[in-house]
């Protein structure tokens, strides 16, 4: 046998073990047996590198840091799940479901355990490794793959000694999770160096994931479930149970507690089986994940906006323990509110440490009656957010006070207001430094305009010495201002300067969600970016030119022209424009299309093929309008699922109606 047959032969012997080990955990040697193997053959790769591939077991760790992530996109999105918060919201899913499809017989159901851990991408092409992403925000996510390979669980090549043949492209999905044991070990360990400590078992597998070196996420023992796909070819399967069973053969690691259930009701008794459990698992669950077994039927159902038609998550109900509060302090937030937090004798709830809750507002503390003393109940919401659930009357002392919300900002000084109708209680003063304080940090934060290295110790050094009084002025710092600050060396310095050219072009929905305009989040900064294309078309757009848009109600209009009506907010993005910083959005060339040319397009129900949005964008490169209103001047009203009123109204105005096919032969028909 020559080198390059002893060396296959060695890396099919260690991919078979990977396999009984870490997916059927069935080991057939002990430790010391895979390890002497493993040591033979980085000896001979050491002797041959000619020789070494990308999918051998001795490529996991060891690769040098990256400077950052790069960006992938996913082929298809990776769509979140809606919530069911209880049995009658499950009942209500199967319902929906039966009525899509038009039949009264019950739907088989597959039930997954929903970890709580960091959604995942991996792409194999001819049955190897090639690329590995988060989920990001559904559409495009970081490329992780030199950490996912540290993970022992994922293959760095598919299993290929069965009857299935290696897929020539498989986009399979996981989650990636610590188990409790080894986030009480890290946090050990952490807590020793004087390094703080993790908040809980999803946001250290997070935190792991994520490290620039791959080697520092090689030293966390993380694991992965495999649970579904975005594409496959050469993966054959017509049920979620069968699809589950293919991965399998292919190396791939799913849990086994998966069950295919026969109707909603048989599905939510192993959604009860498992919520018994979930503290007798090695690792956390947060809920479980119901799925429509048939994919012909999931095909049927499609999807609306962000979600699948064919699944849902059942949300756990949280887990609670007794504490008291010590104290209530205030914290005020980038938009000047006024937050009344909780302080409390630390206490475990589901694994995991609180010692802060929230109480939102005054409303709040008076509808559930907190006093600083009283015994409380508190538990994590969605398993996530530490929240007080209600005091415990009959354990109070007398000795107990009541809160009020104080009528001066305790950051500034200045007059706290609360507006007629609203709950919050804010400070209006612009100059308050926990506003701009909280408003810098949001600015920089990774999802706005992922400014590194400005984090918030030195966000305080800029409000103390007063060099910035809005995110702004970061532009227009001196190169010697920032190295005049505390603990900011040379090459500290040459970063920041780096980071704020490179946030430059974050593009405009970054910096609409960014600038922190009320009621303006993520998806909504995408939905204005993409539709008004630049910070001069929004700034000038009437209220009734963005109520025109789908998912714009009348709240998020008046937040918008409110914003857009100050001068100061003017002012600022003249100054943003001036250092350099992209203010519109990257368009593709309009298509001159006579079907589409000048045409008034309305959308109603649930289309199977399109999301609203994409719809409406195609309409639109093809120098058409999209609105949401039907009138007599609309052209045309494309008709999906369940569409209701804009049908009707159309029928009366005599406009004409296209199915989805029909609108599908409009943009494919010759211009």
């Amino acid at each position: 046998m020559n080198v390059q047959e002893k060396i296959f032969k060695l890396r099919s012997e260690l991919q078979y073990h990977n396999d009984r080990y870490y997916v059927l955990d069935d080991p057939e040697i002990n430790d010391e047996q895979y390890d002497r193997l493993l040591r033979e053959l980085e000896q001979l790769e050491a002797e041959h590198p000619e020789l070494v591939t990308p999918d051998s077991p001795t490529r996991r760790v060891g690769a040098q840091p990256s400077a950052a992530f790069t960006a992938v996109e996913h082929a298809v999105p990776m769509l979140s799940l809606a919530n069911a918060m209880n049995e009658a919201e499950l009942l209500d899913f199967d319902a929906r479901v039966k009525r899509l499809l038009e039949t009264g017989q019950d739907v088989d159901y597959v039930v997954e355990p929903k970890l709580d851990g960091l959604a995942v991408e991996l792409v194999y092409e001819n049955g190897i490794f090639v690329v590995g992403s988060t989920r990001g925000d559904g559409r495009t996510g970081e490329n992780i793959a030199q950490n996912l390979k540290t993970i022992k669980a994922v293959p760095l090549a598919l299993f290929r000694e069965n009857d299935l043949p290696a897929p020539v492209r498989l986009e399979v999905r996981g989650e990636v999770f610590m188990n409790k044991n080894e986030f009480e070990r890290l946090n050990a360990q952490r807590e020793e160096n004087g390094e703080p400590c993790f908040a809980n078992p999803r946001n250290s597998a997070a935190g792991s994931v994520r490290q620039l070196d791959s080697r520092i996420t090689a030293g966390r023992k993380l694991d992965i479930y495999f649970y579904g796909i975005g594409r496959a070819e050469g993966v054959p399967f017509t049920t979620q149970i069968e699809l589950l069973a293919a991965l399998k053969k292919l190396g791939l690691k799913t849990n086994p507690l998966i069950k295919v259930c026969s109707g909603i009701h048989e599905a939510v008794r192993s959604c009860a089986e498992l919520e018994s459990q979930r503290n007798a698992l090695p690792y956390e669950i947060d809920g479980a994940v119901i799925k429509v077994n048939s994919v012909l039927l999931q095909s049927r159902l499609g999807e609306i906006s962000r979600n699948p038609r064919w699944a849902i998550a059942y949300k756990f109900k949280p887990q609670q323990a007794q504490t008291t509060v010590k104290d209530i302090l205030v914290q005020v937030g980038r938009t000047g509110v006024l937050t009344p937090v909780a302080v409390l004798h630390p206490v475990r709830v589901a694994g995991v440490e609180i010692q802060r809750a929230t109480l939102h507002n005054q409303d709040e503390v008076d509808r559930k009656d907190i006093r600083i003393g009283d015994t409380v109940i508190v538990q994590r919401a969605g398993d996530v957010i530490p929240e007080i659930v209600q005091p415990v009357p009959e354990l109070r002392t007398g000795h107990e006070i009541s809160f009020s919300i104080p009528v001066v900002c305790p950051a500034c000084g200045e007059k706290a207001v609360r507006i007629a109708g609203e709950a919050a209680t804010r400070c209006v003063n612009a100059a308050c430094p926990a506003v701009l304080k909280g408003a810098l940090e949001h600015f920089a934060s990774r999802r706005a305009m992922n400014i590194e290295g400005l984090g918030e110790k030195l966000i305080d050094q800029l409000i103390t010495r007063d060099l910035v009084r809005s995110a702004a002025d970061l532009y227009t710092l001196p190169y010697d201002t920032w190295l005049s600050l505390e603990r900011m060396a040379k090459k500290s310095a040459d970063n920041i300067i780096a980071a704020l050219e490179k946030s430059k072009t974050a593009g405009l929905e970054k910096v609409l969600f960014a600038v922190g305009i009320r009621h303006v989040g993520e998806h909504t900064a995408q939905i204005l970016a993409r539709h008004f294309q630049s910070i001069e078309a929004i700034a000038s757009a009437t209220q009734e030119d963005l109520l025109e848009i789908h998912e714009i109600g009348i709240e998020v209009s008046e937040s918008i022209k409110a914003f857009f009506s100050s001068e100061s907010n003017r002012h600022f993005f003249n100054r943003l424009r001036e250092a350099g910083v992209v203010l519109y959005q990257a368009q593709a060339a309009l298509m001159s299309d006579p079907a589409f040319a000048g045409k008034i397009f309305v959308f109603t129900g649930s289309l199977e093929h399109y999301s609203r949005p994409q719809a409406e964008a195609l309409v639109r490169q093809r120098s058409g309008r999209a609105s949401s209103s039907v009138s007599a001047k609309t052209d045309y009203v494309v008709a999906g699922e369940d569409a209701g009123s804009k049908l009707e109204k159309a029928r009366k105005l005599g406009v004409r109606i296209l199915s989805e096919e029909e609108f599908s032969k409009l943009l494919e028909a010759p211009a």
